[in-house]
Order: C-alpha cells, then sequence, then structure tokens
C-alpha cells in the first residue's frame, strides 16, 4: 500500500530530526572535548601533522608570572624590557619571535607583547609559527596592516597572504618565519611560515585539528609557560648522547650500563611552570617499560651529568613516577640555574634512548 502524503512527512521529520540530533551530539562531544583540554593541548592539536618539534610559550602566563601589563599597544621600550625580564626567568627560550617582538608589534599590530600564546612547529618538511590572538585584538586592522605592508590579499578568508623575502626586508628587523601569513579569524589564529606551500598545508591541518598524537607527555607537563615537545624519533636525534664529546658519551655509557635497562622514547615534554619547577615527561610503548624505566632514569638524574657538566644534583632534586605509560619526571631547581634551557636541547642524558 503506497504511503499517504502525510506518513511521508511524518517519516520525513522523523528522519530530520535524527539528523539534528546527531549533528548536537558531534557539537555537544566537540565542545565538551575543547572545555577539557588546556591552551597547549588545544594549540597542539591544530600543529601539523607531520611535525618534529613543538615550542610552546604561554605569552599571557609569562606576563602575568612578571607581572606586567602592557595593553593593546605596547611601546618598544616596554616590550624590550618583558623580553630581558622573560629571558632572565628562563621563560622566552621557546620563542621564535623574540628578536621581531617590537618592530612586529608597530608594523603587524600584535607581538608576543599582545598575544595569548605561541606555538613554533618544526619538522623535516618545514616550520609554521602559530600565535593565538586577545580577545582585544582588532582582527581587520590586523589585516589592513598587512595589505598597507605589501602583503598580497588572499582570495578567500582561509587562504595566504603573499608576502616574500622583498616585502619582509622592507619591513625590518623580523624573521622570515613572517614571508607568509594566513588568518584565521574563526580560531582567532595568525599561521606565518618562510614557505607558502608548507603554509597552505599547516592552515588545513590547523581547522582539521590533525596535529601529533602526543595528549599523554602533555598532559602530564599540566599548563606550563614554556615547554618544548618531540616526537618518538626526534626526541632521540635531539637529546642524544651522540652530541656530547666524546668522553662524556664514554663516561654515559658506563652510567648507562650500572643504572639499568632503557628503551626508546615515543615522546617527551618538558615544561618549566610558573612556580620555577620543572616536569619533563616521558611515554613509552607499554607499562611495563614505563615502571623500568622509571628506576632508571631516576638513578641517571640522581647522579652525574656528562654534557651539562658536575652532577645533576647540582641542577635540581628529582622525583620520578610512573603511571601507565608515561614516565614523569618533577625537577626542582637550584637558585639561580637555568635548568629549563639546558635540559630542552640536550645532550641529556636521562633522555637517552
Amino acid at each position: 500500500m503506497p504511503m499517504t502524503r502525510s506518513r511521508l512527512l511524518a517519516w520525513a521529520a522523523v528522519g530530520l530530526a535524527l539528523a539534528l540530533i546527531a549533528v548536537a551530539v558531534v557539537v555537544g562531544v566537540r565542545w565538551w572535548r575543547d572545555a577539557q583540554r588546556g591552551d597547549l593541548e588545544r594549540a597542539v592539536a591544530m600543529a601539523p601533522s607531520d611535525v618534529d618539534q613543538l615550542s610552546w610559550t604561554d605569552w599571557s602566563g609569562v606576563r602575568e608570572e612578571l607581572d606586567v601589563d602592557l595593553g593593546d599597544h605596547p611601546s618598544g621600550d616596554d616590550i624590550t624590557e618583558l623580553l630581558d625580564r622573560g629571558f632572565e626567568a628562563d621563560l622566552t627560550q621557546t620563542t621564535a619571535l623574540g628578536e621581531s617582538a617590537v618592530t612586529m608589534q608597530a608594523a603587524y599590530g600584535f607581538s608576543p607583547a599582545t598575544v595569548d600564546w605561541e606555538l613554533f612547529s618544526q619538522s623535516d618538511k618545514g616550520a609554521v609559527v602559530m600565535v593565538h590572538l586577545a580577545e582585544s585584538a582588532d582582527i581587520d586592522a590586523i589585516k589592513d596592516s598587512l595589505a598597507e605592508l605589501g602583503y598580497a590579499e588572499p582570495e578567500s578568508d582561509t587562504g595566504v597572504w603573499v608576502g616574500g623575502v622583498e616585502v619582509v626586508a622592507r619591513i625590518g628587523a623580523i624573521t622570515p618565519e613572517l614571508n607568509h601569513l594566513v588568518v584565521d579569524e574563526e580560531r582567532r589564529l595568525i599561521l606565518s611560515s618562510d614557505e607558502q606551500p608548507y603554509l597552505e598545508k599547516a592552515a588545513a591541518d590547523a581547522r582539521d585539528e590533525a596535529g601529533p598524537e602526543v595528549d599523554d607527555v602533555i598532559d602530564a607537563t599540566g599548563e606550563p609557560l614554556a615547554a618544548a615537545i618531540y616526537t618518538d624519533d626526534h626526541a632521540c636525534a635531539k637529546l642524544a648522547m651522540s652530541q656530547a664529546d666524546p668522553i662524556d658519551q664514554e663516561q654515559a655509557d658506563a652510567l648507562l650500563a650500572d643504572a639499568g635497562e632503557v628503551n626508546p622514547v615515543t615522546g617527551f615534554a618538558i615544561g618549566l611552570g610558573g612556580d620555577g619547577d620543572i616536569v619533563v615527561a616521558m611515554s613509552f610503548e607499554n607499562d611495563d617499560q614505563a615502571r623500568t624505566n622509571a628506576r632508571t632514569r631516576q638513578a641517571l638524574a640522581s647522579g652525574p651529568a656528562p654534557g651539562e657538566g658536575g652532577d645533576y644534583a647540582e641542577l635540581f632534586e628529582a622525583s620520578v613516577t610512573a603511571e601507565g605509560k608515561v614516565v614523569t619526571m618533577e625537577l626542582e631547581p637550584v637558585e639561580g640555574r637555568y635548568v629549563f634551557s639546558a635540559l630542552k636541547d640536550g645532550p641529556v642524558l636521562f633522555a637517552t634512548c
């Protein structure tokens, strides 16, 4: 028996209602997931999918930690003072924009002195800087500034503002990472890179949230003001004792033989908190490896520091725990020692693969 028009309309209404419910569920899940994430986790989710190394600076947190409020239009002297004080506090070792900050603020209308945070992503395919604009930032004014500076305006809202070497050279003392920019107004993001094709890919990855799978080590670091994050193989290369001189390498081999078994890390993060304490997080293939490596890394982090000089005890006091696949090292630095900057680039014995 053929359906009547009223029955067809009823089934159509049911279908529409189910579709709306499905959309609401998806939106609700996304909202809940986003609400549970901190700024660092949200930023990394928007990083390029092929990233090897991430450098994080929570600029709003840094300004708060230093008790500095520069407003929306800081002077060059105020910006310089912020960077100098941040350097002294070991809080600005991860920025790609420090030397460009004064010129950036005057030319573009934003800089480390006014943005919420910065994430610098690097891989063997390219690099991109991503900053999150404060709610008070005037995005239309920023776009006007880009046009006045000579950047070619994109045809779409998500396209690339094409600048290049000549445009950047006219602006002054700024990093080549500002050769090309994308203004993602919906997410209040500015993405920039020295290579236009890589920036296009990075902007698409940001919209898709196709970032690397390093949530486990990021969760362990909490909400740091500065952080360096490395993916598996890159962590081994970045922090390896092979960077040290032959004598230090020989000492490291002996220390490893005495300390116990080590396994390759699947992710590594080191974060500096507002209290000056440091958290190092290393992930492994399974829980057993994490427990084994917690004991080994505790022994290594309590002994000599080849490649750094002296003993680790002269740099910090360490507490090491394992939870699931992640080993967490809480480091309390000795006063006056720049532990974060010393450890984030290696060679670091306790981070060895």
